[in-house]
């Protein structure tokens, strides 16, 4: 690491060569792929989930930081190395000050002793814990040692409880841990179980699975408990109070239907045509070519966005004029923060923006590029429903749906593609463009909601029985079938993360669920390498 970078904690972060600067930014988030980005204190990007570029270009130190929720693209002209975090200082085109990002480790904002000491602490609390609740059997092995080969982190203490040729395995998470952590629990658990089951005496058999959560932590975890297979393995979760060291068992087979709703459907095409006389604004600002390119997607009666491949780059609202019930388009250009309404004066840098974004997002680009490289599962995704009957005959591509809100108590977020198959069998689809842990349980969320939703029958007006995705206008009058839904995930085959298969293995024998594995540059051309199905 550069030393030409290091000041005191009190000084100003020191302007240095973007080359350099670039490269001291590359090594703290290769060391460092569970950082957070923070501004003035604010949570902007968990690293986890979101993507990064720094470059050098024309003497400048530029970086981008890009999520589904939001983007950034800052000049970086210098760094302060402090005790917990690196602090940035940025400049942002046409802000008169320069502004500090602030990168953390992770989101846990103890320092390392601080968290390193409290999981200790809950090791041996847990091992006091097992040992006095579960009489007759014999903890054994209780740690919570990195584990990368078999993807088992320092946040999870896990181990097994032993009686004569029966075992459990058991895993816990501590109170001070993150809600992220805590809600990846079944994911290790399962995973633990698993490797537990490979690694035995073959006259030991391994029953099941003990997770033990927080108080009140309890219900995602109880949610996707439930729809786990309890033919394979003994599931049984528990909720552990630190104070009163009191181990209490969570029924997850009586938690009541996940909390859902469901947004009215809309006329896509009416929505465009309110939102044409914008539109054709954005389109005359387009370079040559762009028209044809671009994506127009309607979020709401109201409201349309311009994409190209799947990174929206303009918007168009229908309102109502100032001081009037007169209505016009309002219409903006960027994303996220960056948002700007389109003015006379704005319009040049739109014209700026437009022209980067269009030679820079194609199939063939710059793999370096941030435009190029920003929002890949939109793209993805954008790339398979256009193309999602020729990839799958066996769906209905003409009536898709992406980007569903699927809401609930948990704040699950949005569903990637929603259709139907030939028989009227609801598809949830969950697409992945970077290797995901936690892909199969995230999707399995959006397969409850779903599957709920659908089970909410009722009478409709000519008498016939109708889904709650039929009431609200969903697929053109289509029948919905009462079968749950079937569930598909997708991703290159090279970013399927080792692990999926294996939780997938120990999903409910009503679930049908299928991974697909796409080829690696399915920006040039989308193919299937390989599927895996349920027995």
């Amino acid at each position: 690491m550069s030393t030409g970078a290091r000041r005191s904690s009190g000084a100003a972060p020191e302007e240095i060569a973007p080359e350099k600067l670039a490269r001291e930014l590359e090594e703290y988030f290769a060391a460092h792929p569970a950082a957070v980005i923070l501004e003035e204190g604010r949570v902007l990007f968990d690293m986890r989930l979101a993507r990064y570029s720094v470059t050098e270009s024309h003497g400048r130190c530029l970086l981008q930081l890009w999520s589904e929720e939001r983007n950034l693209m800052r000049t970086a002209v210098g760094v302060e190395h402090r005790a917990q975090s690196l602090r940035i200082l940025t400049r942002k085109m046409g802000a008169p000050k320069p502004q500090a990002l602030e990168i953390v480790p992770n989101n846990d904002r103890r320092t390392p002793t601080a968290r390193d000491a409290a999981r200790r602490n809950y090791q041996r609390l847990l091992e006091r814990v097992l040992t006095r609740s579960f009489i007759g059997f014999k903890v054994d092995g209780l740690r919570n040692a990195m584990d990368l080969e078999h993807s088992f982190g320092p946040a999870y203490v896990r181990g097994r409880l032993l009686k004569g040729t029966m075992a459990e395995a058991v895993i816990g998470a501590g109170e001070d841990e993150s809600g992220a952590i805590v809600e990846g629990i079944l994911t290790l658990g399962i995973l633990w179980l698993d490797h537990c089951r490979q690694h035995t005496d073959a006259r030991r058999h391994f029953g099941g699975l003990k997770v033990i959560v927080p108080a009140n932590t309890w219900r995602v975890t109880a949610e996707r408990m439930a729809w786990l297979n309890h033919a394979a393995a003994n599931f049984e979760l528990y909720t552990l109070d630190e104070r009163s060291e009191e181990l209490t068992p969570v029924d997850f087979r009586d938690t009541g239907n996940a909390s859902s709703r469901l947004m009215q459907s809309f006329s896509v095409q009416a929505a465009v045509e309110r939102c044409q006389v914008g539109i054709d604004r954005i389109f005359a600002l387009l370079p040559e070519g762009g028209k044809q390119r671009t994506e127009i997607r309607a979020h709401s009666a109201g409201e349309v966005s311009l994409a190209l491949h799947g990174l929206e780059f303009a918007r168009v609202r229908r309102g109502f004029a100032a001081n009037s019930f007169a209505q016009q388009n309002e219409i903006s250009f960027g994303a996220g923060p960056h948002e700007t309404p389109l003015t006379e004066e704005t319009e040049p840098l739109a014209c700026e923006l437009f022209a980067r974004l269009f030679a820079s997002r194609h199939s063939s680009g710059d793999h370096k590029d941030p435009l190029f490289r920003i929002q890949a599962e939109r793209w993805l995704e954008s790339r398979l429903r256009h193309e999602l009957p020729e990839l799958l005959p066996g769906l209905r591509g003409e009536l898709i749906y992406s980007q569903v809100p699927a809401l609930s108590s948990g704040d699950r977020g949005m569903l990637d593609i929603l259709t139907i198959d030939r028989n009227g069998r609801l598809v949830v689809m969950e697409i992945k463009a970077n290797e995901d842990l936690h892909l199969p349980l995230q999707a399995l969320d959006y397969w409850i909601r779903v599957r709920a939703l659908n089970a909410e029958r009722a009478i409709g007006a000519d008498g016939k029985t109708l889904s709650a995705f039929e009431r609200h206008g969903y697929f053109d009058g289509e029948p919905v079938s009462a079968l749950p839904p079937r569930l598909l995930l997708a991703a290159p085959a090279l970013r399927i993360h080792p692990a999926n298969e294996p939780v997938l293995r120990y999903f409910s024998p009503e679930i049908e669920w299928e991974l697909i594995a796409l080829n690696e540059h399915w920006r040039q051309g989308l193919g299937i390498v390989f599927r895996k199905r349920s027995a």
